[in-house]
């Protein structure tokens, strides 16, 4: 556990030391993936608030097919759980215990088809080092179980990438890895 938190410390601090804006372009792989995987139109997708210097999944808003999706933003429960809300730009957001955004408005949760994953550092196994939390970790551990089409892609800057992360039992590995140069 200590190598994953001495790790943590490293990619923050590359993460801001690094970081660029992006432009929405960042994402087109992304809507090539959903365009040809998906032929339904209804597609849940969870994105996050992005705050610490993570990619700015916001960008997405700037692109004509996010008005086709219906949106999920996570919101933090008791007992350390997270769930997925449907959530419209600009409704309100308030701030959770963790000093995260997180929307206002509840109504009934909503499991994901694709999962847009907030990271520290991955690796070319598509491992993710989260925050510690072990909030991704839970929901998928738990979900996929009965909803085992989750599509799940981390989004980072490439030079979040590690040789190779140290991995628990209840890591989950993310199914895609998506940087400004391509989804791998």
């Amino acid at each position: 556990m200590q190598n994953k938190d001495r790790l943590r410390k490293k990619y923050f601090f590359i993460r801001k030391k690094k970081y660029f804006d992006i432009k929405p372009s960042f994402f087109n792989p992304l809507i090539k993936l959903i365009k040809k995987r998906y032929k339904k139109k209804n597609i849940n997708l969870s994105i996050y608030h992005p705050a610490s210097f993570e990619v700015n999944v916001f960008k997405l808003f700037e692109i004509d097919i996010i008005s086709k999706l219906k949106i999920l933003l996570p919101v933090l429960k008791v007992n350390n759980k997270m769930h997925f809300y449907e959530w419209e730009k600009n409704n309100v957001l308030q701030i959770n215990q963790f000093g995260m955004l997180e929307p206002a408005m509840l109504s009934e949760h909503i499991v994901p088809d694709i999962m847009l994953v907030p990271l520290l550092a991955y690796d070319n196994q598509n491992n993710r080092l989260g925050y510690g939390g072990g909030f991704y970790d839970r929901y998928l551990n738990k979900y996929l179980k009965t909803h085992n089409n989750i599509l799940t892609i981390g989004i980072a800057f490439s030079f979040q990438k590690h040789h190779k992360l140290p991995v628990s039992n209840n890591d989950v590995k993310l199914n895609y890895i998506l940087t400004e140069k391509g989804i791998f």
